[in-house]
């Protein structure tokens, strides 16, 4: 007996902590705990409920992606009377931004609470954004719609969303060059290349070509990285004649 009470005594005070830490973030009190733990449940456990789904932050991460878009496209609705779509989509997508999310979720320290089989230092750095994105459809299936606004809106949209900084900033070096490249009718492409690197994780090599010529090279540990950041060296190469 004396075994059995040790076991639900840490097992309680665990969950006890659990929920402390998640209502320090939250600022306010969970009514129903259970999604917040599947928020910080990895795949790797390969845990399953009754009914044989898996029990993890995977689903999670789409609901709140989804909230975040609407408060976010409201929140700029409202306070942009004079931006068209295109704008508003272009400030929507720099507010919930892979980067910006992954920051938020390291701000937070989300990856404390992950329960997994995998260390953390294998994690990628895309991990944060996940659980952020995990944590707001935790919160709206636990308090609805009114409570996952008001966590967006403190923990978002008062200290990051500023309209101005958001106009100049630039989520996407590639993007912007591809629009520039077709604007003002220059040939474009990306090659990979064989990577020389004697580097333990594979990388890919990219050579960005402009009109017949070689303007950038980067290389990465993987093709979509190698090619921002090619775009990126190029656009600072030619951000006189982009930003005119």
């Amino acid at each position: 007996m004396n075994v059995i009470r040790n076991i639900l005594n840490s097992r309680s005070e665990k969950d006890g902590n659990f929920f402390s830490k998640i209502q320090k973030i939250l600022g306010f009190k969970p009514k129903n705990i259970k999604p917040y733990e599947k928020a910080f449940t990895h795949r790797s456990l390969n845990l399953k409920d009754k009914k044989g789904n898996a029990v993890n932050y995977e689903r999670l991460e789409f609901l709140g992606d989804a909230m975040l878009s609407s408060v976010i496209a409201a929140h700029l609705f409202k306070e942009v009377p004079e931006g068209n779509e295109g704008y508003l989509t272009k400030m929507r997508a720099k507010v919930v931004s892979r980067k910006h999310l992954n920051e938020l979720g390291k701000d937070l320290k989300l990856i404390d609470l992950v329960r997994t089989n995998i260390p953390k230092s294998q994690f990628g750095v895309n991990i944060h954004g996940n659980l952020f994105e995990a944590l707001v459809g935790a919160i709206y299936l636990d308090r609805g719609f009114d409570y996952c606004e008001r966590f967006i809106q403190e923990a978002v949209i008062n200290p990051y969303v500023d309209i101005e900084s958001l106009e100049g900033q630039i989520i996407s070096y590639k993007s912007l060059l591809i629009e520039w490249c077709q604007k003002v009718k220059k040939n474009f492409s990306f090659e990979v290349y064989e990577d020389t690197g004697r580097d333990e994780m594979k990388h890919f090599a990219v050579k960005l070509w402009i009109n017949d010529k070689v303007v950038a090279k980067a290389r990465a540990t993987s093709k979509k990285k190698a090619e921002e950041k090619a775009s990126k060296r190029a656009y600072f190469a030619f951000q006189s004649k982009i930003d005119s």
